[in-house]
């Protein structure tokens, strides 16, 4: 355990609100306006898990991200790129998945009736602490010089 350093323990602490942020509420409907739902669901509350059909797989699978890298750290494998760089990608499209589904493109209508809860915010949380923690792991990673004109 000694070689996890406090960027791999900050991208753990983001998988785990990542994780935990796809079952609480992210969306809830406005009492006030009759017309306001959420598709199939209805109206209400609900979490990621129950409106997002395939994104609550991307992202629960995003939030085992820093948990492979601090495994991969811990056991010292080899990697030909450096470590934290395909965290930190992960940890960026699931942000971009986050951020698109909760301001760009809401689901329900109208939009305007759908407001976001406190799972939202948990969720992009821990996409932006993976984030963190994996770019600033990948930063400190020294890569092998390869001569000139090898591939």
């Amino acid at each position: 355990m000694s070689r996890l350093r406090l960027n791999e323990l900050i991208g753990v602490v983001g998988g785990v609100l990542l994780a935990l942020g796809v079952f609480l509420p992210w969306y809830e409907t406005d009492p006030n306006n009759k017309n306001a739902k959420l598709g199939a669901l209805g109206r209400g509350t609900f979490s990621c898990w129950e409106s997002h059909q395939i994104m609550r797989w991307l992202l629960l699978a995003a939030a085992l991200a820093p948990l492979i890298l601090a495994y991969v750290i811990l056991r010292d494998h080899k990697l030909s790129w450096a470590r934290g760089e395909m965290t930190a990608v992960v940890a960026i499209i699931a942000f971009g998945l986050i951020v698109y589904t909760g301001i760009i493109q809401k689901p329900g209508s109208p939009p305007a009736a759908i407001s976001l809860k406190y799972g939202y915010w948990v969720s992009l949380l821990g996409s932006i602490l993976i984030a963190v923690g994996s770019a600033r792991r990948s930063s400190g990673t020294e890569r092998p010089r390869k001569p000139p004109g090898v591939l």
